[in-house]
């Protein structure tokens, strides 16, 4: 017997991480060990996460997926639901549908080298990326790392940061828009930062995602240095409901970004409708 695509799997916390004053990561693991051995997912791959009795939302699955038996969720406290799962520690039982979703094209990306603009918890659908990079050393070039946030209390996964910056061929840039008193880091918003750094975008491919403003200005960054559109691509996640593409929320002309997307290069984007 088929499992309903719409009935949440029970998981059980592991682990909470308070990344901010408003973010939380959450690590947990399905209950039912089958379903636990089986699971697996790609960069870019979303979930719905339902703290029961409070409602349902749309979460990037923000682990690594090379260890898909340990899920993560990073959540920023914006509405009822988030508000309700900040209140869970360890031990408690959230439940959990998915994967869902078209992923980044990784394999595509073999050979060439990585660029990532992340701002703010758009960070989170990176990281998988950064990973899978990262677990799999020799299959790529160059990894560039852009990262920013308004200030340095906003700043996520302050221990994966420590790994990212020892890693081998790989540069990254953290950046706030202000710092503070302790603050001995770079300062300014992460489009200008990028093109500070200006990577090559000879055999590049370019990533990027954070608060819609950001994406907007990091995208004719990526133009100026030289990506091509079909090497560019962001998440567009907002408006998603059901995963499944049948409560239409995430209509956007002929497609459905929880099915056809959420990830999308910039030419295709060029493709959809004008009112978008």
């Amino acid at each position: 017997m088929l499992r309903d695509p719409l009935l949440p799997l029970p998981a059980r916390i592991s682990e909470r991480i308070d990344e901010t004053a408003d973010t939380v990561t959450f690590h947990f693991e399905l209950l039912d060990e089958a379903e636990r051995k089986a699971f697996r997912y790609l960069p870019g791959q979303f979930a719905e996460i339902s703290n029961f009795g409070e409602g349902e939302s749309t979460f990037v699955i923000a682990g690594d997926p090379a260890k898909p038996e340990r899920l993560t969720v990073t959540t920023k406290r914006v509405g009822a639901h988030t508000e309700a799962l900040h209140h869970l520690y360890a031990g408690a039982i959230i439940g959990f549908r998915g994967p869902y979703g078209k992923a980044f094209p990784v394999a595509d990306w073999k050979g060439k080298d990585i660029v990532i603009a992340g701002g703010g918890i758009g960070l989170a659908p990176l990281k998988p990326i950064i990973c899978h990079v990262l677990n799999h050393r020799a299959d790529y070039g160059k990894l560039t790392i852009v990262y920013g946030a308004r200030s340095p209390g906003d700043l996520m996964y302050a221990a994966d940061r420590e790994i990212w910056a020892k890693a081998p061929n790989t540069e990254l840039v953290v950046t706030v828009d202000k710092g503070d008193a302790n603050w001995k880091g770079r300062e300014g918003f992460v489009p200008a930062v990028l093109r500070a750094t200006a990577p090559s975008a000879a055999n590049a491919v370019a990533i990027t995602c954070g608060p819609p403003i950001m994406i907007k200005l990091t995208l004719p960054v990526f133009k100026d240095l030289g990506f091509p559109a079909e090497r560019i691509f962001t998440t567009l996640e907002m408006k998603m409901k059901c995963g499944l593409g049948q409560c239409g929320r995430c209509n956007i002309g002929p497609f459905y970004v929880c099915k056809d997307g959420p990830v999308f290069s910039v030419a295709q984007l060029q493709q959809l409708p004008q009112e978008f």
